[in-house]
Order: structure tokens, then sequence, then C-alpha cells
């Protein structure tokens, strides 16, 4: 759906804008209470802001840790998905927070790809089929001082090395 809605806008919007506008859109994401506040217009860098108010404080008055880490689940897959393009399948394959202190005011988050590690990624996905990349990200205040650190796990593979691999797994449980 969010594809469709992408496809149709995007002959009037630039790539960025979109990817911006529909994130703070989207009903799961908002529920996050994060909200992307600048994506570059080739994507390869994103800031996420958390505020701390009364949808996401918990019992002793800090951030909900669960707000912390679904404010920036999604944003790394979703930007490589779009860097990379139609030819490549991404998924998020694993996830870990870390808790370093309590968030006791908004937070911020920064995701960023550079031109070599995406030219890395195409290449060892050229030459494999597929690879798993570990990103991190810091959950910061103003000052960087870190509240978490989420290590994620990115799955990468050609889209003919996964649809061939779909379709053996297929073939073996027939």
């Amino acid at each position: 759906m969010y594809d469709k809605i992408y496809q149709f806008l995007n002959r009037f919007f630039k790539t960025a804008t979109l990817f911006k506008a529909l994130f703070n859109l989207a009903p799961m994401y908002r529920r996050s209470v994060g909200r992307v506040k600048y994506v570059s217009d080739d994507l390869m860098l994103t800031t996420v802001e958390i505020p701390l108010n009364y949808k996401n404080r918990n019992y002793v008055g800090t951030m909900f840790g669960g707000s912390l880490f679904s404010a920036t689940d999604p944003i790394y897959m979703i930007q490589l998905v779009y860097i990379l393009g139609k030819d490549y399948v991404v998924w998020d394959k694993a996830a870990l927070i870390r808790f370093k202190r309590p968030a006791t005011e908004r937070a911020y988050a920064r995701f960023e790809y550079t031109p070599e590690e995406v030219e890395q990624i195409k290449r060892d996905v050229a030459e494999k089929g597929e690879i798993d990349i570990t990103k991190m990200i810091y959950i910061t205040n103003k000052q960087e001082m870190v509240f978490s650190e989420v290590e994620k796990t990115i799955y990468v593979a050609s889209k003919s090395f996964y649809n061939e691999k779909k379709r053996k797994r297929a073939l073996r449980s027939s």
C-alpha cells in the first residue's frame, strides 16, 4: 500500500520529502511518538526526534524503552530499500537495545550510510548473493549524552538470489 502511495506522489514530490512525510503519517510509526525531522536528498542521512510526553512517559517519569526502540526500529531498513532500489531485498533481521541511562528529556537519533558503505554492500551482495550488515544507533540528548544504543542487523540480497532461494525452499516443503 505505501509503495503505491509513494509511486503516485513521487511524480510531484522529491523522494526525501515523501520519505519524511510518509513515515510521520504512518499510523504504526506515529504510535512510537518519534518524528523524522530530516532526510537528506540522497537518503543517506536521516534524523529522528523523540519527545518525552504523556504518551511515552513510564511509571517512574522517564521515557518508555519501547518508545525509544520503536522510533528507531524501521529507519535503517527502509533507508536502504530506497538507496539500493528494486533489484535488492532488504529485511530487518535482528535488533538489540542496550539502555545506558534513563531518558529524562527529548531524545535524538541519527541514521547514516556512507557512499563507500553502500558500494561495499553492493559488491558483497554481487559476490555472495546475500549478506547481513550491522548498524548502530545512538539515542542521545541534545548534548549527545547516550540514553541507549540500538544494534540493528539487516539482511540484504539480490532480488534474483532471494527469489531462487524462496523457490528452492518451496520445492523442499512440497
